[in-house]
Formats: structure tokens, C-alpha cells, sequence
């Protein structure tokens, strides 16, 4: 294989694929990205067998037709100290050659025939989605999915489909995130995309995208690009009964003065609590030694008596660097019940700290 190809665009393509590399056993054949030059096409790939993303490119100069791997961190190491003119990979005797004028970098290469084939469309359902929507409510509900709960379907987001729209759910057992957009939907059905794929497709999911799916696999297919994630196998809870079927009482609440009150009071506790009077809502830290921080902003809340919440700073934070509006609603029932914060599409049930 011999290929001349624009310094930036390859560094740019192996940088999003290095993502995807193996990166704790580097003797595996997947800690490798494989390079594939055929057809007048130059086709990248890397997976470590749980997801997967393939650059398809034709503006490659393809001198010799053939197949390389080479691993994606030195690899990329090296392009990045390149300078911005073309780059030449080259196959020979079991190495791929990197060169530039006078510079020459030589990397091992594995059995490029070991490479692990990425799934196909075959016989999959056409998932039709919008897919910006779709990467735009899994960054909102992002914050809310576990990394490392034993329940694995935890670690990962549902989408639920239902007769005209779609619920996105993500939970860490302490608070629920749910986005709802309605679109025409063909049949009800659900699935679950691990955490790991969610932060990858967010860096994809910009351009006309055709999705297709099965119950083990997640397939999104563009003009230069094929990515695939397997789905999690698991029963996802039954998030409908974690939202309150009732709400006492509603707050309209400003996004920026809720961050505000928060932040001052972050930088000495990390749980918090706050107090919605008449006119004004007072932040306070809960902490076990003799610090203490408070601050209180005037406000007028609308209530005819005082409400008061405990909570982990970043559930709200997280939750209030979601929103677009400027404004924000709060609904609750008691103070030791789960409260729900909502704006527009997104709403956040949020377990209380027992004061």
C-alpha cells in the first residue's frame, strides 16, 4: 500500500478514531487502526469490539492499492508533529513508513486480516430520527447516566419509543432526566446506548445520518462515515413511576441567579441547601465541621410560606447547564419527596438530601 493524503485531514480522522482503540492490551489487534486502500477509496477504521467508527475517503492520492494497521496513539503522535503538508503511508516487509521530505517514522504492523469486520445494515430496521435531535437530547440527559453501576442498563440511556414521540432516559439511581420530542414514529420499541457511544456520537451526529438498529446493534451511516455501538441487554427500569404524578406547588425560577446562589456556595460544600420564601431564596452549605457558607438573593417566589430542599450541587448545576430559557420551573410536594425541574423538552426528577 502506498497513499499520499492531506497532513490535516488524517490527523483530524485519527484523532476521532483513537477514541475507539483498545487501550489496555496493546498486543490486541484492536489497539490498532486498520487502513484500507482500494477502489480509488481510502478506508480507515478502529474499534475495540464495543463500538466502532470508519472514514470512507476518496480525495486520497492511492499509489498502490493494499492494507496496513498501526497503533492509533503513536500514530497520531507522530502525524501531530508533522508539518501541514501531504503525509505518505506506505506498506512494507510487516511496517507501515511514515514520511514527510526528510522526515521517516516506521511503525509495526499487525495481521491486517485479524481486524475485526464491522456489522452491517443487513436485515436491520431503519431507525427514522432526526439525527441532530437525537444527539442533541443525549448530551441533555448525559449528566444523569451512570458510569459504573452493577445494574449495567444503568450505564447507559433508553430511547423509548412510543406512538408519536420518543423519551431519551438516563438515571444514577439518585435523579432521572428525561427528554421528550415528538416525531412520527412506525412501531414502539426500546433500546439502550451505553455512555461511551453516547459521548462519541454527540461528535457525529451533525450532518444527514441514516440510522439502523437490531436488538444487539446501533448503526448510523453518512457519506464519509460508518460508526456502530452495541446496544445494552437489560431490562431499564420503569422510570414512569419515579415521576410524580402530582405536584403541590410551581415555581418560575431564573436560570442565572439559581446558578449564582449555587456556585457561591460551592466553593466550600458540595451539598446544599435551599430555602424558597416569599421574597427571597436563601443558599446554605451542609457541611459536618464548623465552616459555614450562605447567601441569599431577593426573589419573589410567589409562595405564602417557606419550602425548603436539600441537594447535591451538581444535580441542579448539571441540570441548569442544559437549558437554553432564561427561565426554569420547579415543582414539589414535600421536602423530603422528589422534586422535578423542567424547561421545555427536559425534565429532571431529583432525589432530596434528608435534612
Amino acid at each position: 500500500m502506498k497513499v499520499s493524503i492531506n497532513k490535516n485531514v488524517l490527523e483530524s480522522i485519527v484523532v476521532n478514531t483513537n477514541p475507539y482503540l483498545e487501550k489496555r492490551d496493546l498486543s490486541a489487534i484492536t489497539s490498532h487502526i486498520y487502513i484500507c486502500a482500494k477502489d480509488g477509496v481510502l478506508n480507515i477504521r478502529a474499534t475495540d469490539h464495543e463500538i466502532g467508527l470508519a472514514y470512507k475517503l476518496s480525495n486520497a492520492k492511492i499509489i498502490d492499492e493494499g492494507y496496513a494497521t498501526a497503533n492509533g496513539k503513536k500514530l497520531l503522535d507522530i502525524i501531530r508533529s508533522l508539518k501541514d503538508e501531504d503525509v505518505m503511508l506506505e506498506s512494507l516487509n510487516n511496517y507501515l513508513y511514515i514520511k514527510q521530505k526528510n522526515s521517516k517514522y516506521k511503525l509495526p504492523m499487525y495481521k491486517f486480516e485479524d481486524f475485526p469486520e464491522f456489522p452491517n445494515i443487513q436485515n436491520k430496521a431503519k431507525f427514522d430520527i432526526d439525527a441532530v435531535m437525537l444527539g442533541r437530547s443525549l448530551k441533555k440527559i448525559m449528566p444523569s447516566i451512570d458510569s459504573n453501576n452493577p445494574k449495567f442498563e444503568l450505564n447507559g440511556a433508553m430511547l423509548d419509543i412510543k406512538n408519536g414521540y420518543i423519551n431519551i432516559v438516563g438515571t444514577d439511581t439518585k435523579r432521572l432526566s428525561i427528554f421528550k420530542f415528538e416525531t412520527p414514529t412506525q412501531s414502539e420499541f426500546s433500546l439502550i446506548i451505553p455512555k461511551k457511544a453516547i459521548s462519541e456520537m454527540q461528535k457525529l451526529f451533525f450532518d444527514k445520518i441514516e440510522i439502523y438498529y437490531d436488538e444487539n446493534v446501533l448503526i448510523a451511516q453518512s457519506s464519509n462515515f460508518e460508526f456502530f455501538t452495541k446496544l445494552i441487554n437489560g431490562k431499564y427500569p420503569d422510570y414512569d413511576k419515579v415521576v410524580p404524578k402530582e405536584i403541590k406547588k410551581r415555581l418560575k425560577l431564573s436560570r442565572d441567579k439559581m446558578i449564582d446562589g449555587i456556585k457561591t456556595i460551592s466553593m466550600l460544600s458540595d451539598t446544599i441547601k435551599i430555602t424558597f420564601a416569599p421574597e427571597n431564596i436563601t443558599f446554605e452549605s451542609i457541611i459536618e465541621d464548623n465552616s459555614e457558607a450562605k447567601t441569599t438573593i431577593d426573589y419573589k417566589t410567589g409562595l405564602d410560606e417557606e419550602f425548603f430542599v436539600g441537594i447535591k450541587n451538581r444535580y441542579m448545576l448539571d441540570f441548569l447547564s442544559s437549558i437554553e430559557d432564561d427561565d426554569f420551573e420547579l415543582g414539589f410536594n414535600d421536602s423530603n419527596l422528589a422534586f422535578i425541574v423542567s424547561s421545555k423538552e427536559l425534565k429532571t426528577i431529583i432525589m432530596p438530601i434528608n435534612l
